[in-house]
């Protein structure tokens, strides 16, 4: 690469032309590193002149690099920007901030670069996470390979890499986990609404459970899995992950999932692959819950209140409320961030508000899904399709001051279209995601677009989770209705499949029954 010729020292060595009693005159001002090192009797108070020089110098060449951006590696780059610049003195870089500071004799290593998308410049020491990153890229060696010649889980080289491109010395290939060029796009612009950095499976590990729930939509009994199967998914997902180049995350859930008897070593593998972890459980002892702590702290623990104590304990069984609250306790205690979930019913609609208040400083976040009135959730009433818009539009009144409140149905965005608010995540950070950013795997082998409705897409106890994302079924359920199609919001709702199928629709082309957005 060619560079400008400066036309004064200064502008390429400011720190350094100030320490040089008399500076040289050069031809080439780009040799003044090698010109120091050769003729020390010049600057014999400051040893370490060469050394801060050549990292001026890179400097100067990284503020003028101009090559077009990267767009969209198929594989993980070293910034093109980027210097590495080796010295022989530590605390070389507190000199160019503030003069007086001396260095100290000892090898480092400085790097210096652009921030991808940006003219700004960074320049930082190098340690050896940020080395092993640029050594792994550069000599195209797996993650799998250094984790093994190293001794340690291939989470802990994936973590270093995630490090260094969020650092900006690595550029690395956009997710692939994107919505299709026919999904709908409404009147939605922005890209980040169709494309997801993070994937993940919701893995119902065992169908044991230590409650009976009155609106469980799912009893069957199904075989239990092996902890070797459970072992192969595991690894079948994160070559999902990595192909797709998105976050994975686990969500261990059943029946109760620390019910299953090799919970925990299915816990720690999923650790040891790199994978964020997370619960959708019931209260367990503090015992169980130190055990995953010794491994991972999961991103969250979610369990499930009803309503108030009387409805809440006719739902989930006798003195479950005081279980739950004592529990939420423990969570916040052992610095676990705690979710309560509500399945909304015609039943509890009034009670949402009361509890929610009750809940403000015990949990970090409360919500609610409306019923799927599938398996046994189809003896319960659905919440009144009439009164759900207003029944919103409180809930997200009383959210503005009661912090643990989340708007997580889809239709909070309808709301908030009419209302011309910003748009939230809704149920799946994408409106609907079923069979897009998560997909729900059964103990037998069965993949689910969504656990609420029956969906099998494929069995990853025959067939990879790439053909099975990539599958006919996954493709029909990441569609959603057609009649979602002309919405103006289709991006960021879609409705609830779900509850669409509970109503006896047919989910690929009727509107969810609660939506009002013709009205």
């Amino acid at each position: 690469m060619s560079h400008p010729e400066p036309v004064e020292l200064v502008t390429v060595y400011p720190v350094t032309s100030r320490l040089l009693a008399a500076p040289p005159q050069l031809e080439d001002l780009m040799g003044l590193p090698e010109f120091l090192g050769n003729n020390s009797d010049l600057y014999t108070d400051y040893p370490f002149l060469p050394d801060l020089a050549a990292v001026e110098r890179a400097r100067y060449r990284v503020e003028i690099f101009s090559e077009p951006p990267v767009d969209n590696p198929q594989q993980r780059i070293i910034n093109p920007s980027l210097e590495l610049v080796p010295v022989r003195w530590r605390n070389l870089l507190d000199i160019l901030l503030t003069p007086d500071t001396p260095p100290v004799l000892g090898d480092a290593n400085i790097l210096i670069f652009k921030k991808p998308g940006t003219e700004s410049v960074q320049i930082l020491p190098a340690g050896g996470h940020e080395l092993l990153a640029l050594k792994l890229i550069a000599e195209d060696i797996d993650s799998k390979q250094a984790a093994l010649e190293g001794g340690v889980g291939v989470g802990t080289i994936d973590d270093i890499l995630y490090s260094a491109v969020s650092l900006g010395l690595l550029i690395a290939p956009e997710s692939r986990i994107v919505r299709s060029d026919d999904f709908p796009r409404g009147a939605i612009t922005d890209p980040a609404w169709f494309s997801s950095p993070t994937f993940t499976l919701q893995w119902h590990i065992t169908q044991v459970c230590d409650l009976h729930c009155r609106h469980c939509y799912d009893r069957t009994d199904r075989i239990t899995m092996e902890l070797e199967q459970g072992i192969r998914i595991l690894d079948d997902l994160y070559n999902f992950c990595r192909d797709h180049h998105v976050f994975t995350q686990v969500t261990f859930t059943g029946g109760n999932p620390l019910l299953y008897p090799h919970f925990i070593e299915l816990y720690q593998a999923a650790a040891e692959r790199g994978f964020m972890t997370a619960v959708l459980g019931n209260p367990m002892p503090r015992q169980r819950i130190e055990e995953m702590l010794a491994i991972q702290k999961p991103e969250f623990y979610q369990v499930s209140l009803e309503g108030m104590l009387e409805h809440n304990d006719y739902i989930r069984g006798e003195g479950h409320f005081k279980r739950i609250l004592a529990f939420l306790d423990l969570l916040k205690e052992l610095d676990i961030y705690s979710m309560v979930m509500l399945t909304l019913t015609r039943l509890n609609m009034d009670e949402v508000l009361d509890l929610a208040e009750l809940l403000r400083k015990r949990v970090n976040l409360f919500t609610f899904n409306r019923l799927a009135m599938v398996g046994e959730g189809a003896a319960l009433s659905s919440a009144p399709v009439e009164d759900f818009p207003s029944f919103l539009n409180e809930y997200m009144q009383a959210a503005r001051t009661n912090p643990c409140m989340s708007l997580k149905d889809n239709f909070f965005n309808l709301l908030r279209h009419k209302q011309a608010l910003p748009y939230v995540g809704g149920c799946a950070g994408f409106g609907c995601g079923a069979a897009f950013n998560f997909v729900s795997l059964l103990p037998d082998g069965e993949v689910h677009a969504c656990r609420k409705l029956p969906s099998q897409i494929g069995n990853m106890y025959e067939s990879s989770l790439n053909d099975i994302y990539h599958g006919e079924p996954a493709r029909r359920y990441r569609a959603g209705s057609a009649a979602c199609g002309s919405c103006d919001i289709r991006p960021v709702c879609g409705g609830c499949l779900a509850v669409n199928y509970g109503f006896g629709n047919d989910i690929f082309n009727d509107l969810d029954p609660y939506c009002w957005a013709e009205n």
